[in-house]
């Protein structure tokens, strides 16, 4: 058995993995994009690996850092199936349009036949059962509680041993998804580390926050901008602001209708948010149980979806020149290009303005130096000043913090023989590595 990296394993974007279970027989673990940094040091997003002895490709999830490269390998001649949750299936054809846009072309046609081409390759698996697979292996899924469908994978090789893939693990108490569980071996466990040296705010913790923040916006008619990614954190924010501003009419004894707008600036984002509604099967206990009160949790009275470009630029346009108060959820999520860049062009220099980041920002990404407190950020080639008040909600990270990662390899029925830490800046890598040395654990 024997693991090689194509991406992710040095910084936090671009995950890639390949594992040789003998000498002629490998598969691949993700395909993703690399961001920020990443980028810089990898400009080329073409497949420059060979495709020799690759006999499938397990997707742990859609975010773009894990499949954004699945055209680029595909276009290098990969024909072999795609493994994956049934909600991940789901998710990426729009993901996959998305990346299409950015990267390729617009033509439609194109799109719809790389996506024909997608679904023929797709192989979506139940979790919690063990499935054969080429080269002799066998394979079991188990949710990640990252976002919808992502997946710890489970490879057993020939020979009995076990590799586990953690792809991006989630926390603990996501109001959406059930939360991880651990297997019960690894002879090798290779294991994300974005938030390895850090502690989330609590969940109590992060909702008074964001309800301060949207009790603000309501006092000072203001606009609070969420960049957002458009699968997971939008749906979990949206959940939660839910309940907030419920509490809040409650305690006001009226409507919030005409006080202030939520805007999803996102139509990929409405279109996940949809088929999140869809697949409530998958959702945690929690949701369960709020959807015996409310079937509809991620809609409320005073949302607004807004769809095409021009219907942006308006939403855009009545906010700034009439002054009103809204929270407006956009992607991206790092702030490296699409909608909410319009908002932050027009808005980050109001005092009244309050940019709300819930997410991991990548070092080199605007949203990192918005997030470090700058006093400008240069957005699209231009110098804007920053007199935004912006905070930083951790607790909504996607992420496990460096607690619930400890837990997790804790969680083992047996101890892992050996550990490998990917997805993580060298310095949270290292601290992670430390935190696991002293417990015992070998990390190569």
């Amino acid at each position: 058995m024997k693991l090689i990296h194509h991406g992710g394993h040095l910084g936090v974007t671009g995950s890639c993995h390949q594992l040789w279970t003998d000498d002629e027989h490998s598969l691949l673990v993700d395909c993703g994009t690399f961001q920020g940094d990443d980028a810089r040091d990898h400009p080329n997003p073409e497949i420059k690996f060979s495709l020799r002895g690759i006999e499938s490709l397990l997707l742990t999830h859609v975010h773009i850092d894990h499949c954004g490269r699945i055209p680029h390998l595909i276009a290098a001649g990969f024909e072999q199936p795609i493994y994956c949750s049934g909600p991940t299936a789901r998710l990426l054809p729009l993901v996959m349009q998305d990346a299409l846009k950015i990267g390729f072309t617009r033509n439609q046609r194109l799109i719809d036949k790389f996506n024909d081409k997608i679904a023929k390759l797709l192989q979506p698996l139940p979790y919690h059962q063990w499935h054969p697979i080429q080269g002799g292996c066998k394979l079991r899924l188990r949710p990640a509680g990252h976002v919808l469908g992502s997946t710890i994978f489970e490879v057993e090789l020939p020979n009995g041993q076990m590799a586990v893939f953690s792809g991006d693990l989630g926390p603990r108490h996501a109001p959406l998804l059930t939360e991880f569980s651990s297997p019960e071996r690894a002879d090798l466990l290779v294991m994300e580390s974005t938030y390895g040296n850090r502690i989330h705010e609590g969940r109590a913790d992060r909702q008074s926050r964001l309800e301060a923040v949207l009790r603000k916006t309501l006092d000072d008619k203001g606009v609070t901008i969420i960049p957002a990614f458009s699968l997971g954190r939008t749906q979990d924010i949206l959940f939660e602001m839910n309940g907030i501003f419920e509490a809040i009419q409650k305690q006001q004894g009226r409507s919030l209708m005409k006080q202030v707008d939520v805007i999803v600036d996102s139509p990929l984002a409405s279109r996940f948010t949809q088929i999140y509604d869809d697949l409530q099967e998958f959702w945690s206990a929690e949701a369960q149980g709020v959807l015996k009160t409310d079937d509809q949790p991620l809609v409320f009275e005073n949302l607004t979806t807004v769809g095409d470009h021009q219907e942006h630029l308006a939403t855009l346009d009545q906010l700034v020149k009439h002054k009103l108060p809204a929270v407006v959820v956009a992607g991206s999520g790092m702030c490296t290009g699409g909608r909410v860049m319009n908002y932050l062009r027009r808005l980050i220099g109001e005092p009244t303005t309050d940019i709300v980041f819930c997410g991991y920002q990548a070092r080199g990404t605007p949203g990192s130096y918005i997030q470090r407190g700058s006093d400008w950020v240069r957005l699209d080639g231009r110098k804007y000043q920053i007199r935004a008040d912006v905070h930083q909600l951790s607790g909504y990270s996607a992420h496990a913090d460096q607690r619930d990662l400890l837990r997790f390899v804790a969680g083992f029925t047996e101890k892992p023989y050996r550990i490998r830490l990917v997805h993580g800046e060298y310095h949270v890598r290292k601290a992670l590595e430390a935190e696991l040395d002293q417990r015992g654990y070998h990390v190569d």
